[in-house]
């Protein structure tokens, strides 16, 4: 499933098309993806002027010029693809093909600029585990998909002393309470792997101990921004299905310094550590015992 960084890089190759934009027509080839689409999808988005394209977390989330407000989720496999005129819209280079299909290409907007460009987005998805639903713009914090969200892992928001303050008494692994969505919105498996590499804290470590240092609290939350930031720059990990909406993958992954690496050298200068995988709660963890004690 993409990580913040995919969906992020995602939206900045969505937004130049659709903000100003207005939508012609929608069509909806299918009933439902993980979830039925919302009733009178199409008629309801016909006509909507699109005033922003946001993200939340791993949502992306398109204010029109009148309710209903869009969320939209990739899912394992869902991609976005641009056609502008007759042809496709490629910018960037390509080393990954994109599912083409169009059995599985199960929403196409049609979208008219105030320049008279005229494009369509297509949105695939082989695996059906994305969805797009929609929410009130005054409800929208509300919303199921997003009420009781955390902080985001960008800008200067989360700060070491505000990490102190979540990570405070939990009784969990530091990995486990990084990942939860309640605390930090949006951070998944690989950077926070990345993150606790950068920052020297092993993934065992109890949360509320973590909490319990100043030092230790500014380091983390200052690596958690720095990584999610270069995955952005980079374009995202890219892992299996995610492709970029210009159909190029992103290169963070050969920057990796732990993630997907065990039993290779740990790449800290002067560490000579090999690079370690356990398991917690189900999902796998990379780290250099050596240099995360």
């Amino acid at each position: 499933m993409p990580e913040l960084p995919e969906v992020e890089t995602v939206r900045r190759g969505l937004q130049p098309v659709f903000e100003g934009a207005r939508i012609i027509e929608v069509e909806q080839r299918r009933p439902n993806l993980r979830y039925p689409f919302p009733a009178d999808f199409a008629a309801r988005l016909r006509g909507r002027a699109v005033v922003s394209l946001g993200r939340r977390a791993k949502y992306l989330v398109m204010h029109l010029d009148a309710d209903p407000v869009l969320i939209c989720h990739l899912g394992m496999s869902g991609s976005f693809r641009i056609h502008s005129g007759e042809g496709e819209s490629l910018p960037g280079d390509f080393h990954y093909a994109r599912s083409k299909d169009e059995a599985h290409d199960h929403a196409v907007f049609h979208l008219e600029r105030a320049d008279g460009g005229r494009h369509r987005v297509v949105f695939n998805d082989p695996r059906r585990f994305g969805f797009m639903l929609f929410a009130d713009a005054a409800a929208l914090d509300a919303h199921p998909s997003l009420a009781g969200l955390g902080v985001e892992p960008t800008g200067n928001a989360l700060d070491g002393k505000l990490l102190s303050g979540l990570l405070s008494g939990r009784k969990t692994p530091i990995k486990a309470a990084l990942l939860d969505q309640r605390l930090i919105a949006g951070l998944g498996n690989i950077y926070v792997c990345e993150a606790l590499w950068r920052a020297r804290i092993s993934p065992l470590t109890q949360a509320h101990a973590v909490a319990a240092d100043p030092v230790a609290c500014a380091v983390l939350a200052q690596a958690i921004r720095e990584v999610i930031a270069e995955a952005i720059e980079a374009g995202g990990s890219s892992l299996r299905d995610h492709i970029r909406t210009d159909g190029s993958l992103g290169y963070f992954q050969h920057s990796f310094s732990v993630y997907d690496r065990e039993g290779e050298p740990c790449v800290r200068g002067g560490c000579g550590g090999t690079v370690a995988r356990i398991v917690q709660s189900g999902r796998s963890t990379f780290y250099c015992p050596s240099c995360q004690p």
